[in-house]
Order: structure tokens, then sequence, then C-alpha cells
């Protein structure tokens, strides 16, 4: 059975539905989430649905304290839900296209260094753009540049602000996200 860890920020909505839809699924199990934020949501939501979690700091991701214990969890896959920091190389280099993640709008527009959340949102309505969405992709050592895999649509409305346009993007992550991570973990060789 496939491993999952999952590395996230903020309130883990997303690491959630990951969770929920890996429970009791013969394919791959999520066995750890790891959070750089003391106090964020996802670290309540793992708790609740029995899932262990790892606390640490910017300083333990490059020092390669957060990769041995990913690695001691036998993570055969990352997914990160919200993690807001760049990986180091050797952390990509531990998973060779085995790392993947969400950005909230359609690549390669609107990504990069700190585009993420309601920033994204905002430069997505000042840019006047008819269309957003969301991205998944292998996560490479730049932001938001790995691999594609799939792509999700939804039209920017007449009136719309940041807040409106996030709440119809969180609706396409909760909608995609467990399936194409799942879709990914199939086409994996099983440990």
């Amino acid at each position: 059975m496939l491993r999952i860890a999952i590395l996230a920020s903020g309130s883990g909505t997303n690491a959630q539905r990951l969770m929920e839809h890996f429970a009791g699924s013969p394919l791959a199990e999520v066995v750890l989430v790891g959070c750089d934020k003391p106090g964020a949501g996802v670290v309540r939501r793992a708790w609740d649905l029995g899932v262990p979690s790892y606390l640490f700091n910017g300083a333990a991701l490059h020092e390669g304290t957060v990769q041995a214990e990913l690695e001691r969890a036998g993570a055969g896959l990352v997914v990160l839900a919200g993690f807001l920091r760049l990986l180091p190389t050797a952390f990509v280099h531990a998973w060779p296209d085995r790392i993947l993640n969400i950005h909230p709008s359609l690549l390669p527009k609107f990504g990069g260094k700190g585009m993420y959340g309601e920033r994204v949102h905002r430069a997505v309505l000042a840019a006047g753009e008819k269309e957003s969405g969301i991205t998944i992709h292998v996560v490479n050592e730049r932001y938001d540049e790995g691999r594609v895999l799939f792509q999700a649509k939804c039209p920017v409305l007449p009136g719309d602000d940041a807040e409106a346009l996030a709440a119809r993007i969180h609706g396409l992550e909760h909608a995609h996200y467990p399936a194409v991570v799942e879709n990914f973990a199939r086409s994996l060789p099983q440990p």
C-alpha cells in the first residue's frame, strides 16, 4: 500500500478531503501530516481523523529533518495542500516525480513566489481575466513550474471579489484533488 505524507500550512480543508478520501482505501493511506505553522487548522483536522501530525519550522525543512521524518513514516508520495514554502532541492530529489501540489489558478498564469491564496484571486481580478481555476502539478525545484497533471476551470463572474472567486476555486479543489491524487497513485509502481 502506498504511504502518503501531506504537507500543509493553513486551515487544511484540502488535507481533510485527502485524509477522508484515502481512509480505508486498499490503494493508499495518509500516514503523516506535516505542518510548518503552529496553530494551523490542519493539525486539528489530522488529529480529528486519527492521522499523526508533525510540526516543524523552515530551518528543519532545509536541514533535512523534515525529509528524515517523512522517510521514517515510509512516505512514497508527498502531497502539498496549501503548503507555502519552496521545497529544498534535496527534498525534491528524494521523491522524484512523487510530490504533487495544487495551485489556485490556471498555471502558468498567476504562479510563482508569493502567489498563493487571496493574492492569486486579487491578481486574477485585477488582470480582468474571464476564467480562473486550479492546476494540479508535479513539484520541481521552482515555484509552480512542474509538469501539469490536471486543470479545471471556472468563470470569473461580473461583480466577483476575491472572496467569491476563492469560494468557487475551493469547490474545484475539493471536487478534484483527491481523485487526481488517487489516479496518480494508481500510476505508480506499488511497493
